[in-house]
C-alpha cells in the first residue's frame, strides 16, 4: 500500500502548477477589458484623427490662430504707418476743423507777422527771415502737436470709462453697435465725438473692425491700439467680448497709475531742468539793469559772442540730457 505522504508531496507541484494558472485565468479576465478599452480609445482617436469631423476640430483651431495672426500682422503694419500723416490727418488728430487751405493761410499769416515784427525790432534780414520761417512751419507744427498731445490725454483719460459703459451694455445683453451710440451720446470729450464717428463710419458699411480700426488712425495711441485688436480679433475669431474689454479696462486703469507715479517721481528732476534753463537769463536780465557796461561785453566783443554760443550750446546739451532721462516710453 502506497504511502499517503509520499502521494501528497509528488502531487504538491501539481497542485501548485494548477492554482498559478487558475491565478493567472483570473488575473487574464480581470485585466482584458482594460486592455480591451484601451486598445478601442486607442483606436478611436486614430480614427478621429483621420475622420472629416476630427480635420474639422482641428481646421478650426487653425484657422483661429491664422485669424488671430492676421489681425495682430495688420494693425501692427498700420501701427507702423501711423506717423505717415497727411495735413488733414494731422488737424483731425489735433481736434480742429480746419481745411488744409485755411491751415496753409493761417501759417502764411503766422510767418508774415513774426517775421515782420522782429524785422521791425532788430532791423536785420537774416532775422527777420529766421522768424518768417520759424513761424510758417515751426509754429504751426508746435501748435498742432500741443493740441493733439492735449487732446490724446483727455482721449486717454475718459477712454477706461467708455470701455466700462460698452461692458456693462453688453452684460445686459445690449448689441456692441448701440453700446457704441450709448457712449456717442453720454461720454466727454473728445471720446464722444469719436464714438461717433465710429458708429457713423459703421452706418456706411464698414464694419465694427474696420471703424475702429479708422479710430486708431485718428488718435494713435498704445491704449487705441489695445482697443483696436480686442475688438479686431473678437470681430473674426469670437469669444467673450465683455471680458476681453473688462481686462482692457483694468489694463488702461494701471497704466494711467503707472503714468501718474512717473510723472509724480521725475518732477524734481523736471524743476532741477526748468531752474538750470532758467537761471542763466534771469541772472543776465538782472545784470543788464545793474551793470549794463559789464554785461554788454558779450554782444559787443568776438570772445563775448564765442561765449554766448558755447554757453547756449552746454546749457542746451544738460537740458536735453535730463530731459532724456526722465522720459519714459511705455
Amino acid at each position: 500500500m502506497p504511502d499517503l505522504a509520499a502521494v501528497g508531496v509528488s502531487n504538491l507541484p501539481i497542485a501548485a502548477g494548477l492554482i498559478g494558472i487558475a491565478v493567472a485565468a483570473v488575473a487574464y479576465v480581470a485585466v482584458l477589458p482594460l486592455l480591451g478599452g484601451e486598445r478601442r480609445a486607442t483606436k478611436r482617436l486614430k480614427a478621429l484623427a483621420v475622420s472629416p469631423s476630427g480635420a474639422a476640430l482641428r481646421g478650426v483651431a487653425v484657422n483661429r490662430r491664422e485669424q488671430v495672426a492676421k489681425t495682430l500682422s495688420e494693425i501692427e503694419a498700420k501701427a507702423k504707418g501711423a506717423s505717415k500723416a497727411t495735413v488733414e490727418l494731422k488737424l483731425a488728430r489735433a481736434g480742429l476743423d480746419w481745411t488744409k487751405r485755411t491751415f496753409y493761410m493761417v501759417s502764411a499769416m503766422s510767418a508774415g507777422i513774426l517775421g515782420l515784427m522782429l524785422f521791425v525790432l532788430t532791423d536785420s534780414p537774416i532775422v527777420g527771415a529766421a522768424a518768417a520761417f520759424a513761424g510758417g512751419f515751426g509754429l504751426p507744427a508746435w501748435l498742432l502737436r500741443y493740441l493733439r498731445m492735449k487732446r490724446i490725454a483727455k482721449f486717454n483719460k475718459e477712454l477706461p470709462n467708455a470701455v466700462d459703459v460698452v461692458v456693462r451694455g453688453i452684460r445686459t445683453g445690449i448689441p456692441v453697435g448701440d453700446c457704441f451710440r450709448m457712449v456717442s451720446r453720454e461720454a466727454e470729450e473728445p471720446v464722444r465725438s469719436e464714438f461717433r464717428t465710429v458708429v457713423e463710419t459703421q452706418a456706411l458699411g464698414l464694419s465694427l473692425g474696420e471703424a475702429v480700426t479708422r479710430l486708431f488712425d485718428r488718435v494713435p495711441t498704445p491704449e487705441v491700439n489695445f482697443f483696436v485688436i480686442v475688438i479686431n480679433i473678437q470681430q473674426q475669431s469670437g469669444g467673450n467680448l465683455s471680458e476681453a474689454l473688462s481686462n482692457l479696462s483694468m489694463v488702461l486703469r494701471d497704466r494711467a497709475k503707472m503714468r501718474g507715479k512717473i510723472q509724480a517721481m521725475s518732477m524734481e528732476a523736471k524743476a532741477s531742468a526748468s531752474i538750470i534753463a532758467c537761471l542763466p537769463f534771469g541772472v543776465a536780465g538782472i545784470t543788464t539793469l545793474t551793470s549794463p557796461d559789464y554785461i554788454s561785453l558779450l554782444w559787443t566783443t568776438d570772445i563775448g559772442k564765442i561765449a554766448l554760443v558755447g554757453a547756449a550750446i552746454w546749457m542746451s546739451i544738460g537740458v536735453f540730457t535730463i530731459k532724456k532721462m526722465i522720459a519714459f516710453d511705455f
